[in-house]
C-alpha cells in the first residue's frame, strides 16, 4: 500500500507537501478503514484551487515512466510551479509490502524527462542514478550483477531498465518487494467524471465504450441491480444496433438507449460501475477518484462510499460534500484537509480528543480543523 507521498515544485505545490497515510489513531470504530496502520480508505477536502486534483495527478505521475498504461498528457501541461526557480519537480513515494518498506524518489523537468531516481528497500539503496552527476547506475539487486551500468543518453527509468533486462532472484526479499512495487504501480487507477468528460489514467490502455464493456463482461443484470441499489429504479436490457450492442432502459413496451436519457448522475454511476467491475476482479491495488460525487445526491454519495469501503483495495476520494464527514462512515484519521501547501487528517488538526459520538461535520464547518 501507499503509506506516504511527497511532492515539490509540481503545479500549485511550490513547497514540499506531504500526504502521510500512517498518521492514524487508535479509534475503535470503522477499523476496517485502516490496514496495518495505514489509511486504506480516505476522503480529501479543500477549497477550490487548493490542489485536490493536482494531488491526484502528482501521485499518478510515476505511471508515465514506469508503465505503458493510459496517461492524460493534457493534465501535465504547466508541469513545474510557475513561481519557483527550481528546475525540477521532486516526487517521493513510500510503500509498505508485507514487512518491507520501499521508497521511490525521482526528479523530473517535465512529464517524460527523468533527471534522477532512487529506489530504497528497507533503508538500503537498491538502485540509483543522478544524470546531473553521472549516467552510471548504482544497482544492488540480486540477479542484476551483469547488467550494463552506463545508461549513456537513454532517458528510460532505471526501474523499468532493471525490470525488463535482469533475471532477478525471486527468492531474494528485496527483489520480492521490488516486484510487489511494480505490480502495485501497474494496477493503480485514477478516474473522474465532470462536465469536461470522463478521464482515466493507469491500469489499462485504450478506450472502451461503457455499455458495450458491461455487456461483454456479462454484467448487465448486475449493473441493473447496482443502479436499483443506488436508488435509480430501472429495468435494463440489451439491444442489437447494427454491428454493436447497447444497454437500453425498458419502459413498458419501449426500449430507449441508456445514454440517450440517462441523467448526469446516472451516467456517472455507469462510469463508476465500469471501473467497479475491475476493482472487484482485475487486481486493482489503488484507486483515486477525483470529485467522485460531483453529480450525486448526498445520500447516493454515502452509498458509494459504503460500497467502496468493502473492497480490498486502497481508495482515495476527493469531494466537497461535507455530509460525508461522519464517524458512521469513516473516522477522523481518514478525512483529510488540503490547503496552504499542507494536507493533514482531521485527527491531526485538533488537540481535542475526538470520539465516535462527536459530530465532526459540525466541527469542520465551525473551522475546528483549520489547516
Amino acid at each position: 500500500m501507499l503509506s506516504k507521498f511527497q511532492i515539490e515544485n509540481f503545479k500549485n505545490f511550490e513547497e514540499k507537501l506531504e500526504l502521510d497515510l500512517t498518521e492514524t489513531k487508535h479509534y475503535k470504530f470503522n477499523e476496517n478503514c485502516i490496514v496495518n496502520g495505514i489509511a486504506n480508505k480516505a476522503l480529501i477536502y479543500g477549497h477550490n484551487g487548493s490542489g485536490k486534483s493536482n494531488l491526484g495527478y502528482a501521485i499518478f505521475d510515476l505511471i508515465s515512466h514506469l508503465t505503458t498504461k493510459s496517461i492524460d498528457r493534457e493534465r501535465y501541461a504547466n508541469y513545474l510551479n510557475a513561481q519557483s526557480k527550481k528546475e525540477v519537480a521532486t516526487f517521493y513515494y513510500e510503500f509498505i509490502f508485507g514487512e518491507s518498506t520501499l521508497a521511490y524518489t525521482y526528479t523530473k523537468t517535465n512529464m517524460m524527462e527523468l533527471v534522477s531516481e532512487k529506489v530504497e528497500i528497507d533503508g538500503h539503496v537498491y538502485a540509483h542514478i543522478d544524470r546531473n552527476v553521472s549516467t552510471a547506475i548504482e544497482i544492488n539487486a540480486s540477479g542484476a550483477e551483469t547488467l550494463k551500468r552506463d545508461m549513456e543518453d537513454s532517458k528510460i527509468s532505471i526501474v523499468s531498465y532493471i525490470a525488463n533486462n535482469a533475471i532477478l532472484d525471486k527468492s531474494d526479499l528485496a527483489n520480492q518487494t521490488f516486484y510487489a512495487f511494480l505490480n502495485f504501480v501497474e494496477n493503480m487507477l485514477f478516474f473522474r467524471s465532470l462536465d469536461d468528460g470522463n478521464t482515466y489514467m493507469g491500469h489499462m490502455k485504450g478506450a472502451s465504450v461503457i455499455d458495450e464493456d458491461i455487456i461483454q463482461h456479462g454484467n448487465v443484470k448486475e449493473f441493473e441491480t447496482f443502479l436499483n441499489s443506488m436508488g435509480i429504479a430501472c429495468q435494463l436490457d440489451v439491444e442489437k444496433l447494427g454491428n454493436s450492442s447497447s444497454i437500453v432502459f425498458v419502459m413498458g413496451n419501449k426500449k430507449i438507449p441508456f445514454f440517450e436519457i440517462a441523467s448526469s448522475g446516472t451516467r456517472s454511476l455507469a462510469l463508476l460501475y465500469f471501473w467497479y467491475q475491475r476493482m472487484e476482479k482485475s487486481g486493482i491495488k489503488f484507486v483515486f477518484i477525483d470529485e467522485f460525487d460531483a453529480f450525486y445526491h448526498y445520500e447516493l454519495s454515502k452509498n458509494i462510499v459504503a460500497v467502496l469501503k468493502k473492497l480490498d483495495i486502497q481508495v482515495l476520494l476527493t469531494t466537497h460534500n461535507t455530509s460525508l464527514i461522519t464517524n458512521e462512515l469513516l473516522r477522523p484519521d481518514c478525512y483529510f484537509l488540503i490547503g496552504n501547501n499542507k494536507i493533514k487528517a482531521l485527527s491531526a488538526l485538533t488537540s481535542k480528543e475526538l470520539r465516535e459520538a462527536h459530530n465532526i461535520e459540525k466541527m469542520y464547518k465551525a473551522n475546528s480543523f483549520a489547516i
